[in-house]
């Protein structure tokens, strides 16, 4: 197993924050699908760091990682379905500290199945938890879900309805944006990429070990209404991943 005694990873692209980008020319199906992307964006088919990546647990590079520092304390805006996943946007003061800056959570939205995988398994569902630093650098935090009883109550308050396509909904419960996240937050990190088009790279990929749990009746529901949303993993290349 490889060892870094230092941790630095230069991120210098501005990123959008939207993945609605070109969302007429994209999807899932057999004929806008993840194969197709590179007429939307030559960076889907060219990139060098692209994501998701499956994680080989076995073949991880020790670093020395700062611990992800969360202060949530915002609240669930409103929930849209934009036709290719459910994204909850946000409002407040919602920030991650990392890399000695903050990056604040613009929006969180889930894959099914999820779309990193760990030694080649899918987890059943995933959510990317968003966060842009005042240079619009990207973080993005995602959590697996695996099939169970012990769902997080804030999580049912976001799937008990779900909007349909283009149409956006507004909770009426308050969501406590923590309780999202599982207890204990280590990671794995890379260098990666938006997971649709436009495919822009120098994204902080934050992986956290720890599965979340969802009951298989708000599984299906999600899965339902989203539809298999997952773009296939991606050739590592020469990055490292660390744990």
């Amino acid at each position: 197993m490889k060892t870094l005694t230092t941790l630095s990873i230069a991120l210098v692209t501005t990123l959008p924050l939207s993945i609605s980008a070109h969302a007429e020319a994209w999807g899932y199906g057999d004929n806008n699908g993840p194969s197709t992307w590179g007429a939307v964006s030559a960076t889907c088919d060219k990139g060098q760091n692209q994501s998701p990546v499956d994680i080989e647990t076995n073949t991880l590079t020790s670093a020395k990682k700062q611990p992800l520092a969360f202060d949530y304390q915002g609240q669930v805006k409103n929930v849209i379905n934009n036709g290719h996943t459910i994204q909850v946007n946000v409002s407040g003061k919602n920030t991650l500290h990392i890399d000695d800056q903050d990056f604040e959570l613009k929006q969180f939205h889930f894959h099914t199945p999820s779309e990193n995988t760990i030694n080649g398994k899918s987890a059943p569902l995933e959510a990317h938890f968003v966060h842009a630093n005042e240079k619009g650098q990207l973080a993005v935090v995602a959590v697996m879900y695996r099939e169970g009883e012990r769902e997080s109550a804030q999580l049912d308050s976001i799937v008990h309805t779900l909007p349909a396509k283009a149409q956006t909904i507004t909770l009426e419960k308050e969501v406590n944006l923590d309780d999202l996240l599982p207890r204990v937050k280590d990671y794995y990190r890379y260098n990666g990429s938006l997971t649709t088009p436009p495919c822009s790279e120098g994204v902080r990929w934050l992986v956290l070990r720890d599965p979340q749990f969802i009951p298989k009746s708000q599984l299906k529901r999600l899965s339902s209404t989203m539809g298999e949303n997952a773009r296939p993993t991606q050739a590592l290349n020469a990055r490292l991943i660390l744990e």
